[in-house]
């Protein structure tokens, strides 16, 4: 999954893409590199980022989303808000992914049943204006799978198929860097708890620079180890500002489980 933000201030590359048109391009770009989903989102969910309004969000993606359809490209929308999510996938998206998991908005699970749409629900402990504000977890890996199933559950009850339902642990969403890296580690017990495909976002996360001590410009190598890791521990996606990396080491991973002594598996 590509990430395509536009916005002012995502944390990572906030105003590259706030033009239409280079947004067009980059997402286009991503599939290219090899990104199967190109995630658009008009909202920055960086800790102590601001909201923003429907109408607002409307404006920056669902002209971004529908050109990237009309190219033939698989979209997803990344917003919290039940209309946002129904004028996007109007306008071709076919995935929701909701880094609130359904709580934001009461509208948005019946939106995506309604739409036949994917959901990705996803955990956040808070909203992004808090939710860094010293987060606490009695056991984050038991705690993080049990708000997911529940949410699951809700997904299903609201009329989602189960084979559209996809879950998040929220990776540096009101989490603390023992937090992520114990998510990270548990990540097989968690996939196997939640019983739909897991995503991975770690891409140029805070706690990849803390581990390292580097600046976010220099989170790349640590974003990929953390791919690595995600991938062969059972995380179904992963979601990435660089798509051929991730591609590379997704690429590879699959070449090394095919390995026999006798060569590469066909």
């Amino acid at each position: 999954m590509g990430v395509l933000n536009v916005t002012p201030d995502s944390f990572s590359d906030g105003g590259r893409w706030f033009d239409h048109g280079a947004a067009v391009a980059h997402g286009v770009e991503l599939a290219a590199e090899g990104a199967d989903v190109v995630d658009v989102g008009g909202e920055s969910t960086r800790p102590g980022a601001e909201p923003v309004d429907a109408e607002e969000e409307r404006r920056r993606v669902v002209p971004v989303v529908q050109r990237l359809a009309e190219a033939g490209l698989t979209v997803s929308v990344d917003t919290m808000k039940a209309s946002v999510a129904a004028a996007a996938l109007d306008a071709g998206a076919v995935i929701v992914n909701d880094v609130s998991a359904g709580r934001h908005d009461p509208a948005m699970l019946g939106v995506v049943a309604g739409a036949g749409a994917g959901y990705v629900a996803m955990h956040m402990q808070g909203e992004p204006r808090t939710m860094q504000a010293a987060p606490r977890y009695h056991d984050v890996v038991t705690d993080v799978g049990d708000f997911l199933v529940a949410r699951l559950d809700a997904a299903r009850v609201a009329g989602i198929a189960d084979e559209s339902l996809m879950a998040d642990p929220g990776i540096g969403f009101g989490k603390t860097v023992r937090h992520n890296l114990d998510l990270l580690t548990g990540l097989p017990s968690l996939v196997a708890r939640v019983g739909v495909p897991v995503l991975i976002g770690s891409s140029r996360k805070s706690f990849v620079g803390a581990v390292l001590d580097v600046s976010a410009d220099e989170r790349e190598e640590g974003t990929l180890a953390t791919i690595a890791w995600s991938l062969d521990h059972g995380a179904a996606m992963v979601r990435v500002h660089d798509a051929r990396s991730a591609v590379r080491v997704a690429q590879l991973l699959h070449a090394l489980a095919r390995a026999t002594p006798e060569g590469v598996a066909a």
